[in-house]
C-alpha cells in the first residue's frame, strides 16, 4: 500500500534550516521493527508514525523513532507533527488559523497550541509532559573534556557544573562549556563515552551562555551516539530537561521567565528553541516549549 508522509523543517520558519523531521501519515499495519526500518531509511534524527488515536478528545497517538530506537517522547517530533496536522485539519486556509492538536505519545497526552498559515508553516507549543527528575553524575570531568577534544578549563561556567536530568524522553548529561570557542572545537570522541559520561546510554547537551545572536539566551550541541545521531540540529526533550538546569543554577525568581536556545549553527542549520519555565516559591512547577516549523516536501512510501 502507498503510506502518505511529509517532511518538515523544525524550530526554524525556513526550510533547509532547522531540524528535520518525517512524518508518516499512515502507518496501519507497520510493526516496530518495520517503522525502525522505515526511520534508517529516511536518515533523520527522529521519524513520527501516526496512528487514529485511542481515548476520546486526542488527534493521534503517534510513535517516535530514532535510528537507533524508540522514544517515549522528543520535542521536534511534538512541534512538527502538531503543525502537520493542523494543516492536514484545516486544509485550503487562506489567513492564519489557531487549532489544537492534542497527541498521544507514551509519556502521556501532550496538547499542542498551533498556528498555521496558508504558506505550509506554522508555530506549535506544548506543555512539558513531564518535570524533570536530576540523576547522580557519575562521570568524569577532565575525561568529559577528552571525550570532545576539549581541555579541562573549558568545562564550566559561574556556578554551572556537569548534571544529569531526564525529562520524560532520553536521559541527558547537561555540560557547560566556558564560551562559543569551546563549542566550535568539539571533535567527539565516541570511545570514551562510558568513561566521561557515566553510561553509554545517556546523550549529551553541551550549552555555553556565550550566544551567536544578541537577544538568544544560550548557545547549545546535542550529540547521541547511542540513538544513531552524532548530532541533532535541535532538541526539544533536551530544552525540556534544561528548565531544571535554568533553576538549578541561576535560581530565577518566582513567575514565568521565556528563554530561547541556538542550537545547530555548528552544522549549518541554526534552530531556535523556546523555552518557557515557570517558577513557584523557588521550585519548577511546568513549563513549554515552543518554536516554528515548515512542511517542505511529500511524498507516498510504497511499504
Amino acid at each position: 500500500m502507498a503510506r502518505r508522509y511529509a517532511i518538515l523543517d523544525v524550530f526554524t520558519a525556513k526550510g533547509l534550516t532547522g531540524n528535520p523531521l518525517a512524518v508518516v501519515l499512515d502507518s496501519a499495519g507497520l510493526d516496530s521493527a518495520a517503522m525502525l526500518a522505515i526511520t534508517k531509511e529516511f536518515n533523520l534524527s527522529e521519524t513520527v508514525f501516526v496512528e487514529p488515536p485511542s481515548r476520546p478528545g486526542t488527534s493521534a497517538r503517534i510513535r517516535i523513532f530514532t535510528p537507533g530506537r524508540e522514544l517515549p517522547f522528543a520535542g521536534h517530533p511534538t512541534v512538527g507533527t502538531a503543525v502537520l496536522l493542523a494543516h492536514e485539519r484545516l486544509q485550503g486556509i487562506e489567513r492564519e488559523t489557531d487549532a489544537m492538536v492534542v497527541l498521544e505519545e507514551q509519556v502521556g497526552v501532550v496538547r499542542c497550541g498551533v498556528t498555521i498559515s496558508p504558506e505550509r508553516s506554522g508555530r506549535a507549543v506544548f506543555d512539558l509532559p513531564k518535570l524533570p527528575e536530576e540523576r547522580p553524575f557519575h562521570g568524569d570531568v577532565g575525561l568529559a573534556a577528552s571525550a570532545l577534544g576539549l581541555n579541562r578549563g573549558d568545562i564550566g561556567f559561574e556556578n554551572h557544573v556537569p548534571c544529569v536530568f531526564d525529562g520524560g524522553g532520553p536521559v541527558f548529561v547537561f555540560l557547560p562549556l566556558a564560551g562559543l570557542d569551546a563549542m566550535r572545537r568539539i571533535r567527539v570522541d565516541k570511545s570514551l563515552w562510558a568513561s566521561a559520561f557515566g553510561s553509554a546510554e545517556l546523550d549529551l547537551f553541551v550549552y555555553t551562555r556565550d550566544v551567536v545572536t544578541n537577544g538568544h539566551d544560550f548557545h547549545a550541541r546535542m550529540f547521541a551516539p547511542n540513538l544513531g545521531i552524532g548530532e541533532d540540529p535541535a532538541t526539544g526533550s533536551a530544552a525540556a530537561a534544561f528548565s531544571a538546569v535554568v533553576r538549578r543554577f541561576d535560581r530565577p525568581a518566582d513567575g514565568e521567565h521565556k528563554l530561547i536556545i541556538e542550537q545547530g549553527f555548528e552544522m549549518g542549520r541554526p534552530s531556535l528553541i523556546e523555552l518557557e519555565i515557570i517558577i513557584e516559591k523557588g521550585k519548577l512547577t511546568g513549563g513549554r516549549i515552543g518554536g516554528e516549523a515548515v512542511i517542505v516536501g511529500r511524498g507516498e512510501l510504497y511499504v
